[in-house]
């Protein structure tokens, strides 16, 4: 679904709409402006960054594949801006990503993705990878983006008790398909498929810890 979205597969069957167009048949300057709108933050922090990039140059590739975006002289000081945006310092732009944990490498790709200013952040399992207590920080993160920036997430993930707490929506799926939509606290409190009743059983019984 998020390769389809960011258009990198084709979909077989339905449309991905945007602002009411088919993204399918977006050319030129409307699909570079929608590419533009949507980044993505992946599961591995430790694959997802060029471990010979330094920070920089990580943050400013966006840019570099964006000619006219942003001028070059102003690169470092948005790049500055960026990694304090999320948390990280100034200092750190020099550094490389071998130099960071994974929570913090998790910050640095989100920092990446905030370089065009997008509309919509695609978080493909963007914090799975994390222990516990970094995971509730970059989540904290993340909703803080989310209000300050006025951003939307399409946020994929199999753990329930961060859906139920970060997401508006809740779209189930079952071998490619959406088997029940809703708002989340609908969907939770009465999941109308039995795919999503069955995913939902046990979910009172375990919480994680405060």
């Amino acid at each position: 679904l998020a390769r389809t979205i960011l258009r990198l597969d084709r979909p077989t069957g339905g449309r991905v709409l945007f602002n009411g167009a088919d993204v399918q048949q977006l050319a030129g300057e409307d699909l570079a402006r929608y590419r533009r709108s949507l980044q993505a933050v992946f599961q591995d922090p430790y694959s997802s960054l060029n471990p010979r990039m330094s920070v920089l140059s990580i943050l400013s590739e966006p840019w570099e594949l964006n000619p006219g975006v942003l001028d070059k002289r102003e690169w470092r000081n948005r790049a500055a801006q960026l990694l304090e945006q999320v948390g990280l310092a100034a200092t750190d732009l020099d550094k490389y990503p071998g130099e960071f944990s994974g929570g913090q490498r998790q910050r640095i790709a989100i920092a990446r993705a905030l370089a065009l200013s997008p509309r919509v952040l695609i978080c493909d399992e963007a914090v799975s990878a994390l222990d516990m207590i970094i995971q509730r920080q970059v989540m904290q993160l993340l909703a803080e983006l989310r209000d300050r920036l006025g951003l939307a997430y399409v946020f994929i993930a199999h753990d329930l008790h961060l859906v139920r707490d970060f997401a508006d929506r809740v779209l189930v799926m079952r071998a490619g398909k959406v088997v029940e939509n809703g708002r989340t606290a609908d969907v939770f409190a009465t999941p109308q498929s039995d795919y999503a009743r069955l995913l939902l059983a046990d979910f009172g019984k375990a919480r994680l810890p405060a």
